[in-house]
């Protein structure tokens, strides 16, 4: 039996990358609760405090098909490597300087967004097609695969 998952991020600023990885990812912040026109209206009613609004935001894949993330906030920082980490697929199908030339146009526009770029690594055929290091805005480790 397969199912599905939801990916958790611990991080300090929820709202910050719901929208950094939205962009990533070409995904949509989940809409609020039916019956409600916005997040502002639902936390109203469920008596949310203003200053806990930032706690957690939710983004989804508008076609459906890929998992939803989760951002939550925690009081302490990153202070290590990830042990588990995305590669977002920004070269599919494309191989050598051409593959390597789409990495770098994407990693070119996540920079804009708020990533930093940390190694490059050239391919190394047959096993290494070459991808790029990156972090998110908080320094969550993620790879242009």
């Amino acid at each position: 039996m397969s199912r599905d998952i939801q990916v958790t991020i611990d991080c300090a600023d929820p709202g910050r990358l719901a929208e950094f990885w939205s962009a990533v990812l070409g995904y949509q912040v989940q809409s609020p609760p039916p019956g409600f026109d916005s997040w502002d209206a639902a936390l109203d009613a469920l008596g949310v405090a203003p200053d806990r609004r930032n706690d957690a935001s939710g983004i989804v894949d508008p076609d459906g098909d890929g998992p939803r993330m989760f951002f939550q906030r925690v009081p302490e920082a990153k202070v290590v490597k990830n042990r588990l980490h995305l590669d977002v697929r920004a070269a599919p199908g494309l191989v050598g300087a051409e593959r390597m030339a789409a990495l770098e146009a994407e990693c070119a526009r996540l920079l804009e967004l708020g990533a930093a770029r940390i190694a490059r690594h050239e391919p190394a055929p047959p096993l290494q097609g070459g991808h790029i290091v990156m972090a998110d805005p908080e320094g969550n480790e993620f790879c242009l695969d």
